[in-house]
């Protein structure tokens, strides 16, 4: 009875040694960093991260596969069943994500796995610039290898996901693609990107409709985002976009056509999918939907997505008389009360060879204060400065 007693206390103490020295096996591995000279693996960079994927679908086995053929992990396989173990019973396993995650080959496999089981993904940054139209975002958004430019296009005018995004029918999401920084990884759909987009556009647009306390009666909803994609296209001039508002209620006023290239060039991008940066008089004399030459009032619907400050200025235009602005060429206009005075300033500023050289749009961004609006006198040749005075409601 002793000697069987004895034997199963050396059978249970070497069962505990055996687990023992399993378990401080299992630990040993799971804290220690992996070293690709061990096992004649791929050699390995320590000093630089390596990307790494998690596909959707992909199970855990397949996951501690591709450690191993990007040197995470040793090949043995002996080392993919002590971490499909340790994977198991950690409950990592059940907890790996999909996603796009920067991992050194300094780290442990727990680490590995505490990083893979995070969700972080690699964020991207995308930027939309204000007054892109989603023509353009789809080339930004195909640049930044993203998505293909024509998905982008293709979603953005589904029937279907317009409505349900915006709550009616509507030509396109065009206008309500909010400009901003969006961050997105490698995961992330298009089709999520879109919603999001639509979802800042209406957490500004309250905002706007806060400060501005409009009057529904004016114009729609749809019609201000319409008018301010025209606004946004018009200058990247702070300081003018509520004067360049009033032109265009003071025209409307009048029934007199809103006369804006930025519309002309918009059907452009909708009838060949593309712009070649030039507009022709038979362009301007071609009839269309957009052409705001031959038809009176707003366009169809937005022509760029405009953002905060021209949403802003479309609900609360300045103050003025005026009827028309030109190019300074420097991104600022001069704007004048009646047909004389414009076409005068036309002479100073288009017809005049020396008044464009060494002058762009860009001048715009090494300004270093706003200044005021100039706007033409009587005497052309004496320029007035006055400030954009918002429409008292």
């Amino acid at each position: 009875m002793k000697t069987t007693t004895r034997i199963l206390m050396i059978l249970l103490l070497g069962a505990l040694i055996v687990t023992g020295a399993a378990a401080f096996e299992v630990w040993h591995f799971a804290n220690t960093p992996f070293q690709p000279a061990s096992d004649n693996s791929a050699t390995v960079d320590a000093t630089k991260d390596i990307i790494f994927d998690v596909n959707p679908g992909e199970s855990f086995k397949v996951v501690a596969r591709h450690l191993a053929e990007q040197g995470l992990i040793s090949k043995q396989w002996q080392v993919h069943e002590i971490l499909m173990y340790f994977a198991k019973f950690s409950g990592a396993a059940a907890k790996v994500r999909v996603g796009e995650y920067s991992l050194s080959p300094q780290q442990t496999p727990r680490q590995i796995l505490a990083v893979l089981a995070s969700g972080h993904s690699i964020e991207h940054m995308i930027t939309i610039p204000e007054g892109s139209n989603r023509y353009e975002i789809a080339e930004i958004l195909e640049t930044s290898k993203f998505c293909k430019r024509a998905d982008f296009i293709k979603l953005t005018s589904d029937p279907a996901l317009v409505k349900e995004l915006i709550g009616k029918d509507h030509l396109s999401l065009e206008g309500y693609l909010f400009p901003d920084t969006y961050s997105v990884t490698k995961f992330t759909s298009v089709k999520s990107l879109i919603k999001l987009m639509v979802q800042h556009f209406d957490d500004n647009y309250g905002k706007v409709a806060q400060v501005v306390g409009w009057s529904k009666g004016k114009l729609t909803d749809s019609e201000l985002v319409t008018l301010a994609s025209i606004i946004e296209k018009e200058t990247g001039a702070p300081e003018e976009r509520p004067v360049i508002s009033s032109v265009f209620y003071n025209r409307m006023r009048i029934h007199m056509p809103l006369q804006t290239d930025p519309t002309i060039i918009y059907g452009l991008w909708e009838v060949n999918g593309s712009w070649n940066h030039n507009i022709s008089r038979v362009d301007l004399q071609t009839p269309g939907k957009w052409n705001s030459y031959l038809n009176q009032g707003l366009p169809p619907g937005p022509i760029s997505n405009p953002g905060f400050e021209a949403l802003k200025a479309a609900g609360m235009p300045a103050q003025s008389d005026f009827l028309y602005f030109v190019s300074r060429n420097d991104g600022t206009h001069m704007f004048s009360k009646d047909y004389g005075q414009h076409l005068k300033a036309v002479e100073t500023y288009q017809l005049n060879k020396k008044a464009r050289e060494g002058k762009s749009w860009r001048d715009l961004q090494n300004r270093d204060a706003v200044p005021e609006v100039v706007v033409a006198a009587p005497d052309v040749d004496k320029k007035v400065s006055v400030k954009a005075t918002p429409k008292k409601k």
